[in-house]
């Protein structure tokens, strides 16, 4: 990594890229760039950083799930490790579990903080405060040593927002702009599939702060472990994120025959645990890992010696992946949904996260067929005249595939149970995740983008659900209405909030009261269609 941070980050960095020989990317031949070297560009952009108060603080870990460029983060300390951390460490004791003897710090990278205060702003005790960034160098040390350290299983795992921010982001310091709405679900699925996924990544926002080179905020652990990403065509991605799954699959079959080839042989018991484990993402790591042990210190003949000899030639396949297909609406809504749609009704066992900003982003804010109807964008100057294509309900009428729509900041829990539901699901999923975006104009700033996201639940224009296809097979509804009732009085207002709604005002102020009013009108009948699938 120091040689290619050296060779070719930094060049790059300072624009001299066009001096850089051909001889240097000899290593890289390939295309495969290592992973993490985002983590050394270091830019120091924002003018105010977090300051963190360990008094008040409440230890809820909101600021560490909303921070868009994971520079923010809790980490449990035993008595040992806080000892030894930098003198300017700034600890408390845990509060859970209670009586534990652990230490609690709140660690922020200042160099790669880009100033947004999304963290400050969903802080429910007020215990961040946005200051100056040369008052804050001095705790850039601090992350930079706390943050080599493994995640302290007493408390990090997946089972709540809490626990969720110990676990190490395999996505970090991107290049996304400040208060960005899409990274948190992406940094979210990484710090609960990171270290065993594949990432099939449409062009786009998505691509541009996913892997612009040659910086990568993909990132490994200790073990070298990481996101395997890899960024396609714009309209071809879906199949792409198949043709990986396919390709894994093929080959995992046949790492499954080798084992049952040794299932009577002296590794029996560890073929066994890999076999009965072997459609489980996260059961079947372990096994797999014993199993490849085993094989590499045991002595076998004959039909058995080749099997664990070419079981041993692919063991990198041989647990259970992750295969997720990241994407903006402008992919998935449009020039990629005919593959979308293509890949969803295999019913092959990927998983989709869209991000939705309702515009085409990345290439300056053209109207996408999620654009909802009075909303102003490129090829929609006046407001665009049509309401949004619902691909959530063009999912579910297939029936057999895993639909969730999210907000983040609206519900962060029933964000982490849709993205939890969808990859345990044994078919295709899409989630589909509200991102607020500079294109959209937020009046309040995008510090304040998981405000955004609550309000647009609140108000009726968004709304939360999930459709899982295994409670139909238990003879329930498969369709869960997780928003409350919208309070209506306030959708005018939300959309008042925002440019992209707001200028239409200005410039045609006729239009706007009827096109505004029927974004009003269309966000009701999706409701009362929701409430109707809902049973309510």
């Amino acid at each position: 990594m120091e040689k290619f941070v050296k060779e070719i980050l930094d060049p790059v960095g300072h624009q001299k890229g066009d001096k850089i020989p051909v001889s240097t990317f000899v290593d890289m031949a390939d295309g495969v760039y290592p992973q993490g070297s985002a983590a050394f560009e270091k830019r120091g952009i924002a003018v105010d950083v977090p300051e963190w108060d360990p008094t008040t603080c409440a230890q809820c870990n909101r600021c560490s799930m909303v921070c868009p460029h994971a520079v923010i983060r809790p980490v449990a300390l035993t008595a040992e490790q806080a000892a030894a951390a930098p003198a300017n460490t700034k600890t408390v004791d845990l509060k859970v579990p209670k009586d534990s003897g652990l230490k609690y710090a709140l660690i922020v990278s200042t160099l790669d903080c880009t100033g947004c205060a999304s963290c400050a702003n969903v802080c429910p005790t007020k215990s961040l405060t946005m200051k100056p960034i040369a008052s804050q160098m001095d705790q850039q040390p601090v992350f930079d040593a706390l943050v080599k350290l493994e995640p302290n299983k007493t408390v990090a795992s997946d089972n709540t927002i809490v626990s969720t921010q110990y676990l190490k982001p395999y996505l970090e310091f991107s290049g996304a702009c400040a208060g960005c709405g899409e990274t948190p679900y992406a940094k979210l699925v990484t710090q609960l599939y990171g270290d065993k996924m594949y990432v099939a990544n449409a062009t786009g926002c998505s691509s541009i702060w996913g892997g612009s080179a040659p910086s990568t905020p993909y990132t490994v652990d200790n073990k070298g472990n990481g996101p395997a990403w890899s960024n396609s065509l714009f309209e071809d991605n879906a199949e792409f994120g198949l043709g990986m799954f396919l390709a894994q699959s093929q080959i995992r079959a046949r790492l499954a025959d080798d084992a049952l080839a040794l299932k009577d042989s002296a590794v029996a018991d560890e073929v066994k645990a890999y076999l009965d484990t072997f459609e489980s993402t996260r059961g079947n790591d372990a096994p797999a890992k014993a199993l490849i042990a085993a094989l590499e210190n045991t002595e076998f003949e004959g039909a058995e010696k080749a099997a664990a000899e070419d079981f041993l030639k692919d063991k990198d396949y041989a647990a259970k992946k992750s295969q997720w297909i990241f994407g903006g609406d402008g992919w998935a809504y449009d020039i990629g949904f005919g593959g979308l749609d293509h890949v969803i009704a295999s019913g092959e066992n990927v998983n989709i996260l869209v991000f939705d900003t309702e515009v085409y982003s990345n290439t300056g804010g053209q109207a996408s067929k999620a654009t909802p109807v009075g909303s102003v964008a490129q090829f929609a100057a006046a407001g665009k005249s049509v309401k949004k294509k619902d691909l959530a309900a063009i999912a579910m009428s297939y029936g057999y595939v895993y639909v969730a729509q999210v907000a983040m900041g609206a519900d962060k829990n029933q964000t982490l149970k849709a993205i939890a539901e969808a990859e345990a699901y044994d078919g295709p999923s899409l989630i589909i995740a509200y991102a607020p975006c500079i294109n959209h104009g937020l009046k309040a700033g995008m510090g304040l983008s998981q405000k955004e996201e609550k309000l647009a639940v609140d108000c009726g224009y968004w709304h939360l659900y999930r459709y899982n296809p295994t409670l139909e097979a238990e003879g329930k509804n498969p369709f869960t209405l997780d928003s409350k009732e919208p309070d209506w009085t306030k959708f005018q207002d939300f959309l008042k909030g925002e440019v992209r709604f707001a200028s239409l005002y200005k410039l045609f102020p006729d239009r706007a009261q009827e096109l505004l009013s029927l974004t009003e009108e269309f966000a009701k009948v999706r409701y009362g269609t929701y409430t109707r699938l809902a049973g309510k």
